[in-house]
């Protein structure tokens, strides 16, 4: 049977070279990523005791993965430099602080491996390695990376993370969208064994679509 050449410039190997690379690196705590520099993508790992999270304490698997453009970066195309400013120490420090907020959620137990990416192959990057890993809070606990909504909250509902994680500031403005803890618990259950998860509500399906938007758009910031 014949097989395919291999291709180091296929887009899996490109990513998988990518994944290799940030995997290699040694994990820090996610409060100490200060000196962090320029953009690409990272992954968070958890290690606490929240009880629906066990599986990922036995496993290793990372709880999210995230990346960070360049500033101007949809906007700039290939000219956009990953190595100069703070976007991916920005955000980071933008998830620590959601996490120190939190009731349930201890931020010490969080770990965070990152890795500064050529602008092109972040997006490449970050989808390589959910589909990998399918982190819990990437696939079924929606609303982590969200930022305040600032004037829309009288429109807005709390995100599933929000109302499994109770605290952050600016979620306790925010409308309930008819989603409890225990409904969110079985659906982490439900991941984490490979069923079919229930539906979220629709209105807070597209809320969290629009918000995946928003923050493509923040990159775009000067």
């Amino acid at each position: 049977m014949a097989k395919t050449p291999y291709n180091p410039l296929d887009k899996i190997n490109l990513a998988r070279s990518i994944e290799r690379e940030l995997l290699g690196r040694a994990p820090i705590q996610l409060a100490n990523a200060e000196a962090v520099q320029g953009a690409g993508i990272y992954v968070i790992y958890y290690c606490g005791t929240f009880t629906p999270y066990a599986r990922i304490r036995v496993t290793g698997q990372p709880i999210y993965v995230g990346k960070a453009i360049p500033k101007g970066g949809r906007k700039g195309g290939l000219g956009a430099d990953a190595s100069r400013g703070r976007a991916m120490a920005d955000r980071i420090a933008q998830h620590a602080r959601s996490i120190d907020e939190v009731s349930n959620l201890d931020l010490e137990h969080f770990q965070v491996r990152y890795l500064m990416v050529d602008d092109i192959w972040i997006p490449l990057g970050e989808n390589m390695l959910i589909e990998q890993f399918k982190p819990v809070w990437n696939r079924a606990i929606d609303g982590f990376g969200n930022k305040d909504p600032g004037r829309r909250r009288a429109t807005q509902y709390k995100s599933p993370w929000d109302v499994l994680h109770p605290g952050r500031k600016f979620a306790e403005k925010l409308a309930d969208g008819g989603l409890s803890p225990a409904f969110l618990e079985e659906r982490v259950e439900d991941y984490f064994a490979g069923r079919p998860l229930k539906s979220l509500p629709k209105a807070v399906q597209l809320q969290q679509a629009a918000a995946v938007a928003d923050a493509e758009d923040a990159a775009d910031e000067a």
